[in-house]
C-alpha cells in the first residue's frame, strides 16, 4: 500500500484530480510507463537545462534542449532547442558557462509559450536527464507558478547510473569524475562542447546507451530496472 501511495503514476493521479488549469489537465492525464516496460518500447525524452543558478526560488530557466530515444537509438528528428525570454539582467558568472547573453535572452521566447509544448513532448514519456535535481525543481517551480499544479514525471538519471556502474566497476572516483564531460571519455564516447542545452542533452542520451549496454548486454532491461 506504502508503495503506491508514493509511486509517481498515483502522484500523477492526485495531481490531476486537483488541476485547474486546461495545460496541467492534459499534461497530467497521460498514464506514465508501467515500471515493468520494456526498453525496446519504452520512449524516454532526454532533456537538459541551462539556467542562471541552482536555486529555482531565485534563478532562472535560460535555455533547453532535447532528444528522443526509441528502439536503444536516438532519434535526431526529434532534436528540438530554445531560449527562453528572460526580463532581468543574467549574471556574468553564468553567461561565461552557458555563453547565454542578456541579447541572445531577449530574442528567445516567453516560458508562458514553450512550457505548454515541453509538457506536450514529455506527457508519457520517461525524462533522461544528467543530474535529475536540476531539471525536475525548475520544472515543478514553472509549473506551479504558472499553473499552480506540480510537475510529476518517471526520471532516469545517468549521474546515479554512471555512479551505479563505476561502483560495479570498482572504479574510484573523485570531485567532479560524475560531471557529464568528464563521464564520457570514460565510457568510449567522444568529448563535445559542454553547456549547450541540445548538445547536453545529446551527450546525456549517449551516455545512457552507452551505460544501458554495459548494464544490460542483451539489451532486455526495464524500466524500473533504471528509475531514478
Amino acid at each position: 500500500m506504502l508503495q503506491q501511495l508514493l509511486s509517481k503514476d498515483f502522484q500523477r493521479k492526485r495531481a490531476l484530480a486537483k488541476a485547474s488549469h486546461p495545460v496541467m489537465q492534459e499534461y497530467l492525464s497521460v498514464p506514465l510507463p508501467h515500471r515493468d516496460t520494456l526498453g525496446n518500447v519504452l520512449e524516454l525524452v532526454s532533456l537538459d537545462l541551462e539556467t542562471t543558478g541552482l536555486d529555482p526560488r531565485k534563478d532562472s530557466l535560460l535555455s533547453f534542449g532535447l532528444v528522443n530515444i526509441w528502439h536503444h537509438g536516438i532519434q535526431l528528428k526529434t532534436a528540438w532547442h530554445e531560449i527562453v525570454r528572460i526580463e532581468h539582467d543574467i549574471p556574468e558568472s553564468s553567461a561565461v558557462i552557458h555563453h547565454i547573453t542578456d541579447d541572445l535572452a531577449a530574442e528567445g521566447k516567453p516560458l508562458e509559450i514553450l512550457l505548454p509544448k515541453l509538457l506536450q513532448r514529455l506527457a508519457g514519456k520517461v525524462m533522461l536527464v544528467h543530474y535529475a535535481n536540476i531539471e525536475q525543481k525548475f520544472l515543478d517551480a514553472a509549473c506551479r507558478e504558472l499553473y499552480g499544479s506540480p510537475f510529476v514525471i518517471q526520471t532516469i538519471d545517468t549521474l546515479n547510473l554512471a555512479q551505479r556502474l563505476l561502483s560495479k566497476r570498482n572504479h574510484s572516483t573523485q570531485s567532479g569524475d560524475l560531471r557529464l564531460f568528464n563521464l564520457r571519455p570514460i565510457f568510449g564516447l567522444p568529448m563535445y562542447k559542454a553547456h549547450n542545452a541540445l548538445y547536453d542533452a545529446l551527450a546525456t542520451a549517449e551516455l545512457f546507451l552507452a551505460i544501458s549496454r554495459e548494464l544490460q548486454p542483451k539489451g532486455k532491461y526495464r524500466l524500473k530496472d533504471f528509475l531514478n
